[in-house]
């Protein structure tokens, strides 16, 4: 692809040679020739003046370089696009595989694709255009909307409604059972029946064995463009609200309210019942067992504002630093103070 298509494709503005031959994608330090990379991290704006890449894709008011340039608004985003363009994801024609187990009661929607193995339970309603690779299996009174897209060992649980163009990856759990169990007159504990689904909203991706538990009752709701990273727990009756990320190895306590756009960092954690309000942030390794305001920024176990926090962290690292001069300092008043004994004496005669 001519470099001046791409930038018109991308809606980007070129500054250099529309003729050049561009023939994919890769990282600004691996890039060569006939590559195109991007900068939208300034860490990496001094490897965009020593790149072999082609061109580079940048914000508009980024310094002039040597590469040429294709300047647009979010390079990230126009960096994922170009990358579409030269790598194509295996396409699964439509069809079912002969070793594909279906129930008579199911209700299998136009174009889809069943691998092998794949299981498919009593009363299961799968959209159009889903494609269902091997060893998946639907529980019975599943509800998928279209381009439902569920990779190996994918597992949804009973009753679950998931919406259009959710993708589970590899060994994802939807609506497994929640953790519930109650203690009985014995001292045992005693397991409580999960009866509630998993409501899943459209555009909804789910990493590779991600867990979202059902519910004791009502439902686990989630909401629309949502994303879930690998490994995260979801647990039972949680709401998580539009365009959240809940990053690799989060966890939920039953009952978490997550608002609209919330941003929960690597292994950070929400206790049971709490609320985190919409455009939240919990940097990683945070834990809360409050409720958090919307828009509020929020580090440390426990969790409090991120401003703070960095104060804090600054000042642990100084701690054996400030108790030397803090032993210092007593070492000193503890010499001075027989002569300000000695002249207090004095000072009274």
């Amino acid at each position: 692809m001519k470099l001046g298509e791409l930038a018109s494709r991308l809606g980007a503005e070129l500054r250099g040679d529309a003729e050049l031959e561009v023939t994919g994608v890769k990282g600004i330090e691996e890039a060569g020739p006939t590559e195109i990379t991007f900068v939208a991290n300034p860490r990496y704006t001094a490897l965009a003046r020593t790149t072999h890449a082609a061109a580079v894709l940048v914000d508009p008011g980024f310094q002039e370089i040597s590469a040429a340039t294709l300047r647009i608004e979010n390079p990230y985003l126009a960096f994922s696009r170009a990358l579409s363009l030269f790598y194509q994801p295996p396409v699964y024609a439509a069809g079912i595989h002969a070793t594909a187990v279906i129930d008579p009661s199911a209700e299998i929607g136009e174009g889809a694709h069943i691998g092998a193995y794949v299981v498919v339970g009593p009363h299961v309603r799968l959209g159009p255009s889903a494609t269902l690779l091997p060893h998946v299996v639907l529980y019975p009174g599943v509800q998928t909307g279209s381009h439902f897209f569920a990779h190996a060992h994918a597992v949804v649980r009973e009753n679950c409604v998931l919406g259009d163009h959710v993708t589970l990856e590899n060994g994802a759990i939807i609506g497994a059972d929640g953790f519930g169990f109650a203690k009985n007159e014995a001292g045992h504990w005693e397991k409580i029946p999960q009866s509630g689904p998993v409501r899943m909203g459209s555009r909804v991706d789910v990493q590779a064995n991600a867990c979202i538990d059902r519910a004791t009752v009502g439902a686990t709701e989630i909401g629309d463009g949502t994303k879930v990273d690998n490994l995260v727990q979801i647990g039972h009756g949680s709401r998580v609200g539009e365009n959240t990320l809940l990053c690799g190895q989060v966890g939920l306590a039953g009952s978490s309210v997550i608002g609209s756009n919330v941003i929960l960092a690597g292994q950070s954690a929400v206790a049971g019942h709490c609320t985190i309000g919409d455009g939240a942030i919990l940097t990683a390794q945070s834990a809360v067992s409050h409720d958090v305001p919307p828009g509020k920024m929020v580090s440390g176990s426990p969790g409090f504002d991120n401003r703070l926090w960095l104060r804090a962290v600054a000042i642990f690292q100084r701690l054996p630093e400030l108790l030397k001069r803090l032993d210092r300092v007593e070492k000193a008043v503890a010499a001075q103070s027989p002569q300000e004994t000695s002249q207090l004496k004095d000072g009274s005669q």
